[in-house]
Parts: C-alpha cells; structure tokens; sequence
C-alpha cells in the first residue's frame, strides 16, 4: 500500500505539473492563437543584458521632450535671429516745424501788416501766400452818378488822408461804387469802418460781396518765441486778423 500511495502522489503531481505548464493552450482560441503567430518574428531583436539593463534605467525629466516622437518633414525648425534694427530716421522722426499764420489781408490791412512785419527782418523765413474765397465782405460806398462824382468824392477822401480805395469799373450794378477794402469776415469789415468814421468818413458801409476775392496770408517758419510775441503785439493792432501756430504746410 506505501509503494502505491507514493506513485499515486507522483502522478498527481505529474498531472497538476502539465495543467499548470500546457493547461492554458487547451482554453485558447486557435484562431487567436494563430494570429499571434504571424508577429513580425523577423523583426524581433534580443538584447543583451548589458543594454536590456541600460534601458530599464530611469529617464530624467530634462531628456523627457527628446522622447516625444517627431514628424521631421512636418516640422521646420528655424534658429530664431537677432531682432531687425530700426533705422535712425524710424526710431527718431524729424520733429515737425512748427510756423506762424497771420492774416487775412488786403486793402490798407494789408500794408499796415507788411510794414509791421518789416521790423522783424526775416528775410526767407517769411512768406506770403494769396488766398481766394468765393465771397466776403466790403466796406464801400454806394455807386456814383458819373464819373466827376466818383473824382469829388475821391478827392474827400484823400482830404481825410485816406489813400486805400478802389474804383469798380465794371458793368452792372456795382459800377462807379467805391471800395474801402475787402474782408474775409463781417466783423473784420465792421471793425474798419468803425476806423474810417473816427477819420470822418460818413457814407460807407458794410456788405456781403459775392464775388471771387483775394487775401494775402503770412507765414513764418523756423519760429522763435520772440518773433511770436511780437507778431502777437501786431495781431491786437490789427484788429479782425488771426493769428495761429500749427504743422508747416
């Protein structure tokens, strides 16, 4: 009984040995099976253990982005340059000048202002510029008779010492009518005739004159603080005239 107890323990073993070892095949599908066995076999490479062990070694962080895969033909990796350099002119602009604009003048306005301007001896600095307006405003005298009441009026006007007149000599209804001077604005006009009564003059008035008119502007370039003062002075003597300081044009 001992020897067949002992062989019925070994062949137990035996049998729990095999399950254990080839048990597994006889629960798995054949067909599974078979398509495991078509892995690429030829492509398997054994390492030695020398390499097997350097590659089970941990990775540092830093080397982590070099393991990311990489499509090299869709990626263009350009060394990033210098910064362009602006040029002088772009990182600097010229400061734009700034000039003086005084005006609108014609008639005795108009000289007043160039002798003032005179003093100042600014040579090519100044500039005058004519101005044309489709209409503005007039200090006159109504039309005359004829013509020998036009010379007895003129000859009054010179007796009161005033020079600046002008004779329309047009056809229609203007013609024989005297102008005192021309003015962009109605209060500039207002302003000169109130100047032509203290001298005695009593028949002019103001009006609208529809017409094509011409002024003269100054212009200063290159201005200085003390040019402007001055022709600020000037601006309150002529009254009706602007003065203004802006981008040279």
């Amino acid at each position: 009984m001992s020897k067949k107890w002992i062989w019925g323990l070994l062949l137990a073993n035996a049998l729990l040995f095999s399950w254990m070892r080839w048990g597994g095949l006889l629960t798995t599908d054949p067909e599974s099976m078979s398509a495991q066995l078509e892995l690429h076999a030829d492509k398997i490479v054994l390492l030695k253990k020398e390499d097997a062990l350097a590659q089970a070694e941990p990775v540092p962080l830093s080397a982590a982005p070099a393991l990311l895969p990489v499509v090299a033909s869709a990626v263009e990796v350009v060394e990033a340059g210098p910064a362009p350099r602006l040029s002088d002119e772009l990182a600097n602009p010229p400061k734009q000048k700034q000039c003086l604009y005084w005006g609108e003048f014609s008639g005795s306005g108009l000289a007043d202002a160039r002798q003032k301007l005179s003093t100042l001896n600014l040579g090519e600095r100044l500039q005058a510029r004519t101005i044309e307006h489709a209409s503005g405003f007039w200090v006159y005298m109504s039309p005359l008779k004829n013509q020998a009441a036009v010379q007895r009026k003129i000859g009054q006007l010179q007796a009161l010492g005033i020079n600046d007149y002008f004779v329309v000599q047009e056809d229609g209804d203007w013609q024989r009518a005297i102008s005192l001077g021309v003015f962009r604005t109605e209060q500039a006009a207002e302003n000169h005739l109130a100047s032509l009564r203290k001298q005695g003059v009593r028949t002019a008035k103001v009006g609208e004159r529809k017409s094509k008119l011409k002024f003269t502007q100054f212009v200063v370039t290159d201005v200085e603080g003390e040019i402007e003062s001055k022709m600020r002075v000037f601006q309150a003597d002529l009254l009706g005239s602007e003065l203004k300081i802006s981008d040279c044009n």
